[in-house]
């Protein structure tokens, strides 16, 4: 079997003139970024044609360390759509080069069914990251500026905020102390990782340039001594952070290996962060589309809640339908077989594994929205297998179909191409019963995602999330715009649970919230479960170790 970069590389690529005029657009009218990626305006997005369009989600079951390959049915459904005769495109996060030289390789897509040109997408791209980066840090270089030069007048900060990010995983600096020698003012303060930053949801969740530049300067950066919020535009920058920025904000436009046209924008995880693509990147690909399909990170418990709760909600979106990814490899694992035996026929882990499936396809149910289950197929999977899962879905009255897209692109797509179209001809979804109402108190909404989505007992707040929840009531009781943020709950993506080796469906479990942070530019509170962090680490063999050069070309990258 070929690798993915190989397959990428076999496939001759459409200069990006030709791949947006298969949208209407003219050569004239994009930003190339070489021949064959390119920014697309702002202002190309029309609400009218956006209302017209049909949005069609692509989750997952919980991801287990066998795989899901949610990217690649996303892109695969697209292709399938255009070969069943629909109009579609793909609107996908842009990859971190954390986790691709991390632990994943990369996250464009595989096999037959990739977004190209991979290598670049996977690394540099068009410097959306790295703008993100250079803009978030700036902030923090402006700040300590700020407390060092108003220190003889007797400014400072109780408590800062805001730390630094780097798109790199280095558990090293997670925790650092900044300042010292004389250097500046001594301060505790660490790193996230990029995915992570504020600016990366703001700008995923920004509709124009001015809404972008509101955003950055309400970022609330700190309290200072006599108890008053601090933000960016108490330091007057928020105009420079905006220039840093205004490029990155424009949605990129690339091809797959079938051609068809695909927006990638935007990279925040879901474990982390809301872990969707940019509402404009998503609202341009519909109005140049009748289909359009896009994800959300990790499984429906994380990405998906996300999706409605906060994307939705804020950009006033409505889906027509969800497609949850699985694999009877992930299934035998949720079911308690051991890794190394997954790929052997056992009926009665996959059945205990559709126990995870069956929670998530309820939830989805319960946001109100028509579900198609996709079997994500293997060369080890077994007809036995493969019809314990689908007689699961016929019994619950929704809709299944194997997709072979990583194997055969487009063509391998078409019966669940077919499976989407039909259901959304057939059902409209109901309006987004979404998991809290916006009224709702912080600890209302997080009870609710923690209980209606993950199926926990209770919900428990250590003594350092209660003294953040009272800060944000002493200094902002009144704000009425904070008391309708959604909650953005960081959370392992292996489990229901804030444990990540609790696989399955567990019951009976306690949601442990540690911290609670206020994102007053991204309008969500991040409210951090368990032991998650938002700097990950490298495994023992990272993916970086197989990352090479040979005869002038990358290899390595998937």
């Amino acid at each position: 079997m070929k690798t993915d970069i190989q397959i990428a590389r076999e496939c001759q690529l459409e200069p990006i003139g030709n791949i947006a005029a298969q949208l209407g657009i003219t050569p004239e009218e994009i930003e190339p970024y070489g021949r064959y990626m390119a920014k697309v305006p702002v202002s190309f997005i029309d609400e009218k044609r956006v209302k017209k369009s049909r949005l069609i989600l692509v989750t997952a079951i919980s991801p287990t360390k066998a795989g899901i390959g949610k990217t690649t049915v996303s892109i695969g459904l697209a292709l399938g759509l255009n070969k069943i005769g629909k109009k579609a495109v793909v609107a996908l996060r842009e990859p971190s080069l954390g986790p691709c030289f991390g632990i994943k390789g990369g996250a464009a897509g595989g096999g037959y069914a990739q977004v190209l040109p991979m290598d670049k997408i996977n690394l540099h791209f068009t410097g959306d990251f790295h703008a993100v980066t250079s803009a978030h840090n700036t902030i923090s270089a402006l700040l300590d500026n700020y407390i060092y030069q108003h220190r003889k007048e007797g400014f400072s900060l109780r408590e800062i905020y805001w730390k630094r990010v780097l798109d790199v995983n280095d558990r090293a600096l997670r925790n650092v102390v900044t300042g010292l020698r004389g250097d500046g003012v001594v301060s505790e303060t660490g790193f996230d990782i990029t995915s992570a930053s504020e600016l990366m949801a703001i700008l995923c969740l920004a509709t124009s340039e001015k809404d972008l530049q509101d955003r950055i300067e309400n970022i609330l950066l700190g309290i200072t001594s006599d108890g008053k919020p601090f933000r960016v535009r108490d330091l007057g920058v928020a105009g420079a952070i905006t220039v840093l920025l205004r490029d990155a904000l424009s949605p990129n436009l690339v091809q797959t290996t079938e051609h068809t046209p695909a927006f990638i924008h935007g990279g925040p995880f879901a474990n982390i962060a809301h872990g969707c693509s940019s509402v404009l990147a998503t609202k341009m690909a519909m109005t140049y589309s009748d289909y359009v399909v896009t994800e959300a990170g990790f499984g429906a418990d994380l990405g998906a809640e996300k999706f409605f709760d906060i994307k939705c909600r804020k950009a006033g979106l409505q889906p027509r339908l969800v497609v949850i990814v699985a694999t009877t490899q992930g299934l035998k694992m949720h079911g308690g077989v051991d890794l190394s035996l997954i790929t052997e026929p056992n009926a009665k882990g996959l059945k205990e594994g559709l126990k995870n499936l069956n929670r998530h396809i309820n939830n989805m149910q319960g946001f109100g929205q028509p579900v198609v289950v996709t079997l994500n197929r293997y060369d080890t999977d077994t007809p036995e297998e493969i019809d314990i899962v689908r007689k699961n879905c016929e019994d619950l009255g929704v809709g299944f179909a194997v997709n072979e897209a990583f194997l055969k692109g487009g063509e391998g797509a078409m019966e669940l191409a077919q499976k989407v179209a039909d259901t959304i001809d057939q059902i409209q979804p109901l309006p987004i019963h979404f998991a809290y109402p916006e009224n709702d108190t912080i600890e209302g909404k997080i009870e609710k995602v923690c209980k209606r989505i993950y199926g926990a007992a209770a919900v428990e707040f250590t003594k350092t999330g209660k003294k953040r929840l009272d800060a944000i009531r002493e200094i902002f009781g009144d704000d009425k715009d904070i008391a309708r943020y959604p909650v953005c709950i960081a959370k392992t993506q292996f489990s229901f649970t804030a444990d990540s080796t609790r696989y399955g469906s567990p019951e009976g479990f306690t949601i442990r919230i540690r911290d609670v942070i206020l994102n007053c530019g991204s309008e969500m509170i991040v409210a951090i479960a368990g032991d998650m962090l938002r700097m990950p680490g490298l495994p023992k063999s990272p993916q970086a170790e197989r990352i090479t050069i040979e005869n002038g070309e990358i290899e390595g990258l998937s």
